[in-house]
């Protein structure tokens, strides 16, 4: 009978051991000697997810989200902005149940990513659940190709405005514009006599003066600024690609803005229309259950 039971009890005690050891790998719990079994792996916790209605919005960039000449010339007209605006389908109009209350144009005619971090600040004590971006044209349109912001300074003003809004406000959310095509804006116009005109007063020099000339000067010259573009381009989508709660729109860059899309005033910011074509394009983007490809 004592035999017996010892047998029994040594059998209790293996099979006991033997079901702590499974549990020990399925959990991957620490077994007090250096950590969790090979291969076992901890359970992921669910990380911050897209809201495709948020309920705020601010809006930072340059001339193009105030709406510069747009609706008169030389000067803004935020009643038209695609972000903001009041007089075309903005986002603001889409996505809030009160665009008037609801919604900040921050944005500032003339600025350079290096006025980001500023506009950043400011945004984030309004505590909105979506900041929009749509900036560094001007980075590129320089008296000359020289005079250009060079690609680790605009980036680390991106990642300063960025971490800016983390740091602030962890949950909410960033969309990011790609900066349009100014050599396809060159390709378009240079045929048109006004838009050769007008911007030889000075609009984008670095690309768009002397649109008429195709010389090698010239061409090496808009070929630098295009490049330019392309790499300031690539930060905004690096950047963003590392935030969970960050989507880089590039067809921005893709569309071809022309004719009506164009102001008659200087055929080089977006009209009424053309800022309507970015409203459109961003509204996809912010209500995409994922993000673009």
């Amino acid at each position: 009978m004592r035999d017996s039971a010892g047998r029994k009890a040594r059998g209790a005690v293996r099979a006991a051991a033997a079901v702590a050891a499974a549990a020990l790998l399925v959990t991957g719990c620490d077994d007090g000697k250096g950590g969790a079994e090979p291969g076992a792996r901890p359970s992921a916790s669910a990380g911050p997810t897209w809201q495709t209605r948020p309920a705020s919005l601010a809006s930072l960039g340059d001339s193009i989200s105030r709406g510069f000449d747009a609706c008169s010339l030389l000067a803004d007209c935020p009643e038209v902005s695609w972000a903001t605006g009041t007089q075309v389908d903005s986002l603001a109009s889409r996505l809030l149940a009160s665009p008037r209350t609801s919604s900040w144009n921050l944005a500032k005619t003339g600025a350079r990513m290096s006025d980001l971090p500023a506009q950043m600040k400011a945004a984030v004590a309004n505590k909105p659940q979506l900041v929009t971006v749509l900036l560094g044209a001007n980075d590129a349109c320089r008296a000359d190709v020289g005079a250009m912001t060079p690609v680790d300074t605009f980036r680390a003003d991106f990642e300063r405005s960025v971490k800016e809004l983390r740091t602030a406000l962890p949950t909410s959310q960033l969309y990011v514009a790609a900066i349009p095509d100014l050599k396809r804006l060159w390709s378009q116009g240079r045929g048109n006599d006004f838009a050769k005109t007008v911007w030889n007063l000075g609009i984008c020099p670095s690309m768009l003066r002397d649109a008429g000339k195709v010389d090698a000067a010239s061409a090496g010259r808009r070929e630098q600024v295009d490049k330019r573009v392309g790499e300031y381009n690539a930060v905004l989508a690096d950047v963003c690609r590392r935030d969970e709660l960050c989507r880089y729109d590039g067809s921005v860059h893709d569309y071809g803005f022309t004719g009506e899309a164009l102001s008659k005033w200087d055929w080089f910011h977006p009209s009424k229309d053309g800022q309507q074509r970015l409203a459109d394009m961003a509204y996809r983007t912010i209500t995409s259950p994922r993000p673009p490809a």
